[in-house]
């Protein structure tokens, strides 16, 4: 009886159900209960996430105006595009990497699409990360730069962003069914990143032959893009805008693809 009862369970596990009014009813709890546990016991809450960033931004403030001079103009501003973008990559990805260990429960019992956890990973995190952006938006304004029409263009941006993150989540929270250290190599790619992409310094600096490289880092992309908008006030160069949506695609459709082809064993690792 027990054998059979196990056996069963597994299939239902292994059953993938179609997307249907309960997948998303599942992506909302998910993303609320994410909430919950964060600020649990929490006295200052959300404005938790606003302090990396301030204390981050200030630190660079300090060095780079104080210590060691610059004249990049704006420079709290053109700071914190870089910090802003480089949080919500590096934490969405570290979270969706770990979603499907962590919902263990939920995928050996519930016969329901495991990409829905990775998902609802990405989306709860970028919840939590809108007070970040948010923050952003308001200095932008109290330096004066204004609004602009170009701002639509920050629709497009993170919304390509967040596809590219989405992919990358499903493709590690399936390699990490398999080899737990997966998560570590994630965090050592995230220190490695924070050099990579141009936070505290302008793009101008980096040697012409690295630029296409540059571009083809989302994130850097991303970082580029937030300053063409929000500090120049100008749209983002077709070529970066193309070269991010086609690294988005492409990783949103191979981290699709390797997360289905993965998935059929999740049972047997959890």
């Amino acid at each position: 009886m027990s054998g059979g009862a196990s056996s069963y369970t597994k299939t239902m596990a292994n059953r993938r159900r179609p997307w249907t009014g309960d997948s998303l009813f599942l992506i909302h709890n998910l993303i609320l209960k994410d909430i919950k546990v964060r600020y649990r016991n929490m006295s200052l809450g959300v404005l938790w996430s606003l302090l990396n960033p301030l204390v981050m931004m200030t630190v660079l403030w300090f060095v780079f105006t104080k210590i060691y001079p610059n004249r990049i103009p704006h420079f709290a501003a053109f700071v914190l595009c870089g910090i802003v973008p480089y949080n919500v990559f590096t934490i969405c990805w570290l979270s969706g990497t770990t979603s499907i260990v962590e919902n263990a429960g939920i995928v050996k019992r519930v016969p329901v699409d495991r990409a829905i956890i990775p998902l609802a990973s990405v989306l709860g995190n970028c919840v939590h990360m809108s007070a970040q952006i948010a923050l952003l938006l308001l200095l932008v304004l109290a330096t004066g730069l204004g609004m602009n029409r170009n701002w639509v263009w920050l629709i497009v941006i993170w919304g390509l962003a967040i596809a590219f993150i989405t992919g990358l989540s499903l493709l590690f929270s399936a390699f990490n069914v398999y080899v737990r250290d997966t998560r570590y190599v994630v965090e050592s790619v995230n220190v490695v990143l924070f050099w990579l992409v141009p936070i505290f310094y302008p793009f101008s600096i980096v040697p012409s032959q690295y630029h296409e490289i540059y571009q083809l880092n989302p994130v850097a992309a991303l970082v580029l893009a937030s300053r063409n908008i929000l500090l120049e006030g100008v749209a983002p160069p077709a070529s970066l805008l193309i070269k991010l949506a086609l690294s988005s695609i492409l990783m949103l459709f191979l981290g699709l693809l390797v997360f289905r082809k993965l998935e059929p064993r999740f049972y047997n690792y959890l």
